[in-house]
């Protein structure tokens, strides 16, 4: 049974044994979400995609609006849950719990930033390029660990490389983030070996060791038997990561279908409205009265969704807590809400796939990014594993000295390579890509 006392650290991956003065009065995991903020690769998410192709006249979400409104909603339901274990368990009052907004709130931050460019499609394309193309031709060179790392390629595990690697040049421990913040982002919670047919997992065999450090201090449930590959239960606080993801993603792609016309007011209203009893819809329709734009009547049913599916989110976990402690809970959390609002989430997700992220637009960005991020990573790839050529070079040369390109190891090289393109935004991997090809050439 994990415990809170020990699951709520502000220990610092990096700076285990400083005690630094701070000047001012922000908590441990306060200074997480700051970093984060203020930090490169989390800017760069303004120019990845989300769903839809990046903002024209109309604007949809990116990576980097979805990320705050996911925070946003994180800080909320983490609040919530603190406010109530403190309420069940008053001893819990002077630790670190109360913060558990906070935590929730950063990891929902870094939660996308180890997506490469054009998100699973992306994925897919540097997953694809080791198990079913020219990339194939390494697997004799790779231990067996390596392999299954780069052939499942996650963003989920690069988020956490991306948070706690230590690139060349940066200082130990990656961005040192607390040990709490760090496991609130690792959905999966196991290595790649571990994965299975879903291909989802949490931790590269380079970072497995730092992984290993947090849960042993975090005392999370290790669930795999010797010799078997690295399982742990989940933090609890992932499942309000999860939940926050979820909520805003499904929710505000509706709108974002709507505001592009690719669904109609008729039709988001009525899949908005199903999340509410008849008593609550009535109050809606009477605010309708006077708010009379229908974008503006989408806002206002979108904001009650994500009040009503936080809500049900927080009683949700509050209800599963044993099994949440124990490492026995099943699913993620919007599984286990009332029979209405699953109703109605379920609908909108049946919907969405039918009709939004099958679209032309949506696919058609897919398959282009496919091609981008294939062409990319196999030059690149065949520049660091023969940069004797004069092509090779070239291309070596492009690629900031951050990342170990010259690496001692085939392993180390590879993930220098993946380090670099999952870090380009769309439009820096769309202009390489341009230049390579010789479709764009630098103006002088």
């Amino acid at each position: 049974m994990m415990d809170w006392q020990h699951l709520i650290s502000n220990k610092r991956l990096g700076q285990e044994s400083m005690h630094t003065q701070r000047k001012d009065d922000r908590t441990e995991f306060q200074r997480d979400y700051d970093r984060l903020i203020f930090s490169s690769p989390f800017r760069r998410l303004q120019n990845k995609t989300q769903v839809f192709p990046l903002p024209g006249r109309i604007f949809v979400h990116n990576r980097l609006t979805h990320s705050i409104e996911v925070a946003s909603v994180g800080r909320s339901l983490g609040s919530e849950v603190s406010k109530n274990i403190i309420r069940r368990n008053p001893e819990l009052i002077d630790s670190h719990v109360s913060e558990c907004g906070a935590i929730v709130s950063a990891a929902c931050l870094a939660h996308d930033m180890g997506n490469p460019p054009f998100g699973h499609s992306g994925e897919k394309a540097i997953a694809t390029y080791f198990s079913e193309r020219s990339g194939i031709g390494l697997k004799d060179q790779l231990s067996p660990e390596e392999w299954c790392d780069i052939t499942h390629f996650e963003g989920n595990a690069n988020a956490f490389r991306l948070l706690t690697h230590q690139f060349v040049g940066r200082r130990p421990g990656g961005f040192v983030m607390t040990y709490s913040t760090l496991a609130s982002i690792v959905k999966y919670p196991f290595e790649s070996t571990a994965a299975g047919s879903k291909q989802k997992f949490g931790f590269f065999q380079s970072e497995k060791e730092d992984y290993l450090k947090i849960a042993k201090e975090l005392q999370l449930i290790q669930l795999n038997k010797p010799g078997e590959p690295l399982r742990f239960a989940r933090h609890p606080l992932v499942y309000l990561v999860e939940a926050a993801d979820d909520i805003c993603y499904e929710v505000m792609d509706i709108e974002d279908a709507h505001k592009l016309k690719i669904i109609s007011t008729d039709e988001t209203k009525r899949l908005l409205m199903a999340f509410f009893d008849e008593t609550r819809q009535k109050e809606i329709f009477k605010v309708f009265d006077y708010v009379t734009d229908a974008n503006e009547q989408i806002v206002y049913l979108r904001s009650g969704v994500i009040g009503c599916l936080v809500h049900e989110c927080v009683q949700a976990f509050l209800a599963n807590e044993e099994s949440i402690m124990n490492g026995t809970f099943q699913g993620c959390l919007i599984n286990h809400i009332s029979p209405r609002p699953l109703a109605a989430y379920r609908d909108c997700e049946a919907f969405s796939y039918a009709k939004i992220y099958r679209s032309k637009d949506v696919v058609d960005i897919e398959l282009a990014g496919f091609k981008v991020i294939s062409t990319l990573i196999e030059l690149m790839i065949e520049a660091v594993t023969h940069p004797e050529k004069a092509y090779s070079q070239l291309l070596i040369n492009r690629v900031s000295s951050q990342y170990d390109i010259n690496a001692t190891t085939l392993y180390g090289k590879v993930m220098a390579v993946l380090d670099y393109i999952s870090g380009m935004t769309d439009v820096y991997a769309l202009d390489l890509y341009h230049k390579i090809n010789g479709n764009s050439l630098p103006i002088v």
